[in-house]
């Protein structure tokens, strides 16, 4: 006779959990992914808690009525394994309730230098004075890990009040999740839409944040999935757009506000940065040259009424930092060093310009998640 799951649940089905008198299929308690191979059977059984003081009994006697119910020779014995039930994720709404602001940084296009404004800003804030984590949500190109020097970084897992939470990893006083730290880095990551959006809600939901006044979000460039994910995973205090100040950077930027702003997303988006605004040698430190246009980005947030949060300029250091792991914004007497504090303190201010101003009311209704 084959062997095939359906048989082993029904044999499951005798066996019944002392704790509640329910069969152990009914109680919920046989995973779903039962392996067989030949005549070898492996499965798991899943308990409330993982010191529950009936493993042993059940997991014998479900190799008793496996063995019994096949009627020929099966291979069970010592391949049952158990596991401790996660408890379910909180509600969208209580999600990170220890997290004062999560902030959404985004770019319509890639090439723009969006990963480089994201961790030097969590630099910036971080020194200081501010709880900050990061989260690196371009699932297909992340970039945290090399940034923060923690390539070789691997979170574990700890049980924390009956959920097996992910740690981040943490440098220059930023705790850091990335999909980067769970892939191979030499080769692509070659997902559905779906894969990703789940790998993210893992990052968000199954990691132990902590409390954090600040929550960054650097999200893939463009518009995607992964965005709406985020948008109806967490509420956003707000979103930071990123643009260069050529034209055709900023005909992708306008597309990106306008994501944020529409009814379905509604998110405030706190101002627009304009990464690469201007060259500037080191030798040279007054001069400005001005290689990708002047203050387009500026004009851009005059014309769509959101607030400008200022200018990095393009100097050596910033591309030398990111590939050393180094952000540029440990060294508060470089010219970029200096720009991401004064990005640091406009962001400050947006924010709590935000949320002072708003009624509570509205802010429940702006950070609700939308329906699609």
């Amino acid at each position: 006779m084959a062997l095939y799951p359906k048989l082993i649940k029904d044999a499951l089905s005798q066996v019944r959990y002392p704790g509640s008198g329910k069969n152990l299929v009914e109680a919920g308690m046989v995973d779903e992914d039962i392996h067989i191979d030949g005549n070898k059977v492996s499965l798991t059984l899943i308990f409330d808690k993982p010191n529950d003081p009936f493993i042993k009994s059940v997991v014998k006697a479900a190799e008793a009525a496996i063995t019994t119910f096949v009627g020929e020779p099966v291979e069970i014995k010592g391949n049952i394994s158990v596991k401790a039930k996660q408890l379910a994720r909180p509600e969208v709404a209580k999600l990170l309730p220890q997290v004062k602001n999560i902030i959404a940084i985004s770019s319509g296009k890639g090439g723009v230098g969006k990963s480089t404004v994201s961790a030097n800003l969590a630099v910036a804030l971080a020194k200081m004075g501010y709880k900050v984590g990061l989260l690196d949500a371009d699932v297909f190109g992340p970039s945290m890990p090399k940034m923060f020097n923690l390539e070789d970084a691997r979170p574990y897992l700890e049980n924390i009040d009956g959920r097996d939470l992910i740690i981040p990893a943490e440098n220059y006083g930023v705790r850091v999740l990335s999909v980067g730290f769970f892939v191979d880095p030499n080769n692509a990551t070659v997902w559905r839409g779906g894969m990703a959006s789940s790998a993210l809600k893992q990052l968000i939901a199954d990691a132990n944040w902590g409390e954090l006044d600040y929550f960054l979000i650097d999200l893939p460039p463009g518009t995607s999935d992964i965005h709406l994910t985020v948008v109806q995973t967490l509420a956003l205090t707000g979103a930071v757009v990123v643009s260069t100040p050529q034209q055709v950077a900023l005909a992708d930027a306008r597309k990106g506000i306008d994501m944020f702003k529409n009814d379905k997303v509604n998110v405030p988006v706190l101002g627009l940065v304009e990464n690469m605004a201007y060259f500037t040698p080191a030798e040279l430190p007054n001069n400005k040259y001005y290689i990708f246009g002047k203050e387009g980005a500026k004009a851009l947030s005059k014309e769509m009424d959101i607030p400008f949060l200022g200018q990095i300029p393009i100097v050596q250091s910033i591309c030398e930092g990111g590939d050393d792991g180094k952000p540029v914004a440990l060294n508060e007497d470089s010219v970029t060093g200096r720009a991401f504090i004064d990005l640091a303190h406009e962001l400050i201010k947006q924010t709590e310009i935000r949320n002072n101003t708003l009624p509570k009311t509205e802010v429940v209704k702006m950070n609700a998640a939308p329906k699609y």
